[in-house]
């Protein structure tokens, strides 16, 4: 799980700064995609301290990877869509800031 993890994290940021670098980002976008950023690593973490438990959990193989499948997929795809969801807040603070 830790290196989907940290791979999902690698893909949130250079979408996100791929975003606000396009957009013309300002202080106020580059210090929301830092705590954005920090959001996200604090949410990895927490997915990495359920997997130490699960792992010691004593679950059947087929329970772990039917979890581990899920999570992953969970991982991934909110990785991409959180990433994305900066795109309206780009083009609204770009159309009332200029």
């Amino acid at each position: 799980m830790s290196s989907h993890l940290a791979a999902a994290l690698v893909v949130f940021c250079l979408i996100q700064i791929a975003i606000v670098a396009r957009m013309g980002g300002s202080l106020v976008l580059h210090l929301a995609l830092i705590a954005a950023i920090g959001g996200y690593a604090m949410i990895a973490r927490g997915m990495e301290r359920r997997w130490e438990m699960l792992d010691q959990s004593g679950l059947s193989r087929s329970g772990l990877g039917l979890r581990f499948r899920r999570d992953v997929a969970q991982v991934w795809l909110s990785s991409i869509a959180c990433s994305l969801l900066w795109l309206p807040v780009a083009i609204i603070f770009r159309f009332l800031f200029g």
